[in-house]
């Protein structure tokens, strides 16, 4: 049976190439991107369906969650891959720091919003995190918006864990109910995803050296395929964290069950689904 697979962040890198290998293998993919014109463009050349919509605006996050709701019936894979690292703090006209709203209150927002239809298509939700979630992060709950204390890589770091842990909880909280929720590390991908930031992490992403070092887009996508195209429970647990296509430590912070229970709430209260 053709699946429906829905991949934010999908007009370039890992997204993208993801996209691609699926539609490929015959599944009905579903492009999500904040560029029309790329988006468009990948679109175009799979055959496949797109929508536009700017995480940086939760009210395009609602607008898209509409749109899906309208047009497919099952949705059997999300895939919340869309995100980002940023300069210097910047706040949305949604009043939320963008980096932790862009990787982790949109997908939020976006997932629960399509919430009862995952869970009535027996969905898997995939969070594509980083090793960035253990190695950078300076998480305090009561400061996810960096007011008292930020730095570009801290705020990565953070967001990368908040996207474990939304994993974790989602899994604890839907599980029994038949919805699958995995996060994984792709890789150091070669792609324009550093394109947005400064300093160290700009050169990184754009210095012809490094990008040889780093790993391809096709790579980093077929681990995003892998799992889409996995059995939950037999190819990879609901819950876990995944690297290189097997189970991989990250931040001892994302096995607490009270952080997760907290992030999930105020989460919902920042993204308005709270009431």
């Amino acid at each position: 049976m053709t699946r429906t697979i829905v991949i934010t962040g999908a007009s370039d890198g890992i997204g993208a190439a993801s996209a691609k290998q699926l539609a490929q293998l015959g599944e009905e993919v579903v492009v999500v991107g904040r560029n029309p014109e790329k988006t468009a463009r990948v679109a175009r050349a799979l055959g496949v369906e797109s929508f536009v919509a700017d995480f940086s605006d939760l009210a395009q996050v609602r607008g898209l969650a509409a749109s899906l709701l309208e047009k497919y019936p099952r949705i059997d894979v999300l895939a919340n891959n869309a995100g980002g690292i940023f300069g210097e703090r910047t706040v949305t006209d949604d009043g939320y720091e963008l980096t932790f709203q862009v990787n982790h209150l949109a997908p939020y927002l976006l997932t629960n919003l399509l919430l009862e239809r995952l869970i009535e298509s027996n969905a898997s939700v995939i969070q594509t995190s980083s090793a960035a979630a253990k190695l950078f992060p300076r998480f305090d709950i009561d400061d996810l918006q960096g007011e008292r204390r930020y730095s570009s890589t801290a705020a990565y770091g953070n967001a990368k864990l908040a996207n474990v842990l939304f994993t974790k909880e989602l899994h604890r909280r839907f599980g029994d109910r038949g919805l699958s929720a995995v996060a994984f590390h792709p890789g150091v991908i070669a792609s324009s995803f550093g394109s947005t930031s400064n300093g160290p992490w700009k050169w990184m992403y754009s210095g012809p050296l490094a990008q040889r070092l780093m790993t391809s887009t096709s790579v980093g996508g077929a681990r995003l395929t892998w799992l889409a195209l996995g059995k939950p429970g037999v190819d990879w647990q609901p819950g876990g964290f995944y690297a290189n296509n097997k189970p991989a430590k990250t931040n001892r912070l994302a096995d607490d069950p009270v952080v997760a229970r907290q992030l999930w709430e105020r989460s919902a209260l920042l993204s308005g689904l709270d009431g």
